[in-house]
């Protein structure tokens, strides 16, 4: 089924076509090879009415394959469609899995967090040889990568994050990754995590 939208005023339909009918100010619109269509978000929040969880994680990684969009650029486009029936369901699945924020809000989120771990303030994007990371912390030997769905989504992208921990490891540092839904949604988890972690350096290297 091929899903078609037309002013309400209009009482058309034809076999093979899902007919929607609604007024052109409300539906934001693009065009591809000529033809008028909705644009990905549009796209996006209309699937989000009618597909279940799941149908609408593969769109959104599809869209996000296809460079149409990507999910941090989704998440911050649904501010201004709060008023669409599918807002509340794509914004809960990206809030839940994939929603990556920018490096400042990621500082004002986790940075408090490291610190109030007991962890003096780390080096942001800090260039380690050949990567970089997220945070680092010099004299522990401590790096803490916040992982998203954009860049550590496949199982390439995956391999590479193992062999970057790997080198991380080789040189004596401690790579330790959280997801961004984790600094987001669990602090405390974060926070106990961080306290443990560094305390466990610490030990060894009084030893």
């Amino acid at each position: 089924m091929i899903d078609v939208t037309i002013p309400p005023c209009h009482r058309r339909s034809h076999e093979g076509l899902r007919v929607h009918r609604r007024e052109a100010r409300r539906v934001s619109t693009t065009t591809a090879n000529g033809i008028p269509v909705t644009d990905v978000v549009q796209t996006l929040l209309d699937l989000a009415v009618t597909r279940s969880s799941a149908e609408l994680e593969a769109a959104v990684g599809a869209a996000d394959r296809l460079d149409l969009i990507d999910p941090e650029a989704l998440r911050r486009r649904l501010d201004d469609r709060s008023g669409h029936r599918g807002a509340p369901a794509l914004r809960a699945l990206l809030d839940a899995e994939t929603f990556v924020l920018t490096h400042s809000e990621l500082e004002r989120l986790f940075v408090p967090l490291a610190m109030s771990a007991g962890l003096p303030r780390p080096d942001p994007q800090r260039w380690l040889g050949a990567s970089r990371v997220d945070f680092h912390w010099e004299a522990l030997g401590l790096v803490v990568e916040t992982d998203g769905l954009r860049y550590h989504r496949t199982a390439a992208q995956q391999a590479r994050d193992t062999a970057r921990d790997h080198a991380h490891i080789a040189v004596g540092r401690t790579p330790v990754r959280f997801s961004h839904a984790q600094v987001r949604f669990e602090p405390e988890y974060v926070r106990a995590q961080l306290t443990a972690i560094a305390a466990s350096i610490r030990s060894r290297r009084r030893r």
